[in-house]
């Protein structure tokens, strides 16, 4: 795994990093494979992401859209129009401002009562589109999230806390909330081409400090079971969340 960790100053300069990486990945994948595969996060961070790519005209002329194919990390038990949905987030921040299929889409189905069944339902259905490049059938399940095999080809876009086992006490200590989700597992994560993660503001300092620097306890700290096998890992971090680490080895850039 290679691993890199960058710091820009402020969240603009982040989402504008975060999407050349983004583009750069599109291309990259579509030259090699005919296709894109991305995963996507929830979260306040990685909307900015999509709305950027979305309603940049500049930058959305250089994705190939339809090429591209949309998972999702996790997923709160709530159908696509509740509130707190990842799909509906991605889906008006960025999905529905681009010309994608929507056969290239692939949500969890938060608002089945049976956790277990929507997480068959996306394994057996929705990953099918990656049953060519994949060794062997890659596992999700709700709660906890640590077991299953191979996803490769694809870029994960990522919070520092995302797939997290939910009602973990370290789930709790990273000030995210511990609820129930449907969550791919990190063996399927570890088989991305690229990772990136996106952190900023004061209030994640003290995790990405421990996630970074601090002991190997993927009980309390899930992030770190994160290291893609052939692939590579990016942190994409402002000066905010980069407050308390140990700044010698890191670059900082504009």
């Amino acid at each position: 795994m290679k691993q890199h960790i960058q710091i820009v100053h402020e969240p603009t300069a982040l989402y504008r990093m975060a999407a050349g990486v983004y583009v750069a990945s599109t291309k990259k994948a579509v030259a090699g494979n005919g296709r894109f595969t991305v995963v996507l996060s929830g979260g306040s961070t990685p909307k900015a992401l999509y709305s950027l790519l979305g309603n940049d005209v500049e930058l959305r002329s250089h994705v190939p859209w339809q090429q591209t194919y949309f998972f999702f990390g996790d997923e709160r038990k709530v159908g696509p129009s509740g509130a707190d949905s990842n799909y509906r987030m991605a889906h008006e921040a960025m999905l529905s401002e681009v010309p994608v299929s929507s056969s290239h889409l692939f949500r969890m189905k938060g608002e089945l009562r049976d956790a277990d069944k929507a997480a068959a339902e996306y394994e057996q259905g929705a990953l099918r589109i990656l049953r060519s490049c994949t060794r062997p059938a890659p596992s999700i399940r709700p709660g906890d999230a640590w077991h299953g095999t191979g996803w490769p080809h694809c870029l994960v876009i990522s919070r520092y806390d995302c797939a997290c086992r939910a009602n973990s006490a370290g789930h709790r200590e990273l000030g995210a909330e511990a609820e129930d989700r449907i969550t791919m597992t990190a063996p399927v994560l570890n088989n991305a081409a690229a990772v990136m993660f996106m952190v900023h503001g004061q209030e994640k300092a003290r995790a990405l400090k421990a996630v970074l620097e601090g002991p190997y306890v993927p009980q309390k700290l899930p992030a770190r079971l994160i290291h893609p096998h052939k692939g590579s890992l990016l942190w994409l971090v402002d000066e905010a969340a980069a407050a308390l680490l140990d700044r010698r080895f890191i670059p900082t850039v504009a």
